[in-house]
Order: C-alpha cells, then sequence, then structure tokens
C-alpha cells in the first residue's frame, strides 16, 4: 500500500503502521484546550458616539459663532476642531473609544464645512479670504 496502512476489514495486523491523525481545522470545537479570550477594555458604543458627536457639534457651533466673519468662522472652526481632536486621541487611549468615534466624525464635518464656505467666498470673490 502506498500510506504504509497494512491492515484488513478487522482492523491493523501485528506491526501494522497506524494511518497519520487528522489534523482538526478548527471549524468545530475540539476537546483541546481552549484558547483565551480577549476582551476590548473600552468597547464602542452606539451611546458614546452619539454623545462624542452632540458635544462636539456644540462645541464647534460655539466656537464657530465667536468668529465675525469667514476668516474668523474658519479659523476658530480649525482651532475648535484641532482641540477636539486632541481630546478625542486621549479618550482613544484612555477613556470611551465611542466618544471619541464621535467627535472625530463631527470634527471633520465640522472642517468640511468650513472649507466649503471658505471656498465658496473665494470663488465669489477671486480672494482668498484667509490672509
Amino acid at each position: 500500500m502506498a500510506n504504509g496502512w497494512q491492515g484488513g476489514p478487522d482492523g491493523p495486523g501485528p506491526g501494522a503502521l497506524r494511518p497519520p491523525p487528522r489534523t482538526p481545522s478548527g471549524l468545530f470545537p475540539s476537546g483541546g484546550p481552549l484558547r483565551p479570550s480577549y476582551r476590548e477594555p473600552h468597547p464602542v458604543g452606539g451611546a458614546g458616539v452619539a454623545l462624542g458627536a452632540v458635544a462636539t457639534f456644540a462645541w464647534l457651533l460655539l466656537f464657530g459663532l465667536v468668529g465675525r466673519d469667514v476668516p474668523g468662522y474658519a479659523w476658530w472652526t480649525v482651532l475648535a476642531g484641532g482641540v477636539a481632536w486632541a481630546v478625542a486621541a486621549v479618550l482613544v487611549r484612555l477613556g470611551d473609544r465611542g466618544v471619541a468615534t464621535g467627535v472625530a466624525i463631527v470634527t471633520s464635518g465640522g472642517w468640511s464645512i468650513a472649507a466649503a464656505v471658505v471656498a465658496v467666498r473665494w470663488a465669489q470673490t477671486g480672494d482668498w479670504p484667509l490672509w
């Protein structure tokens, strides 16, 4: 025989080689040792994302209202977004990653709106509004 099996219908004969053992695929659990399971220390939840989004929206709105014109609005939004992202970085490392996700999403949206306002003003006047 090609694989060394020397058995008949009654099983292996004396001195016969046994068939090679099968390696489990891992699809079905076996009786072997269980692998350790690791859990996220700060899981992302929908409530945390919503809380971070609402807080950041209010934060950017308050800072955007401080600017009296387009350049002021744009610079205050950039500053407030930078502070918000610094807070999000700290939250990712030490706190709630869901809140940090909400902060990052709304901050990027706020920066996009500020960039669009600057681009529209630039297109209307032909003069770069931030300098």
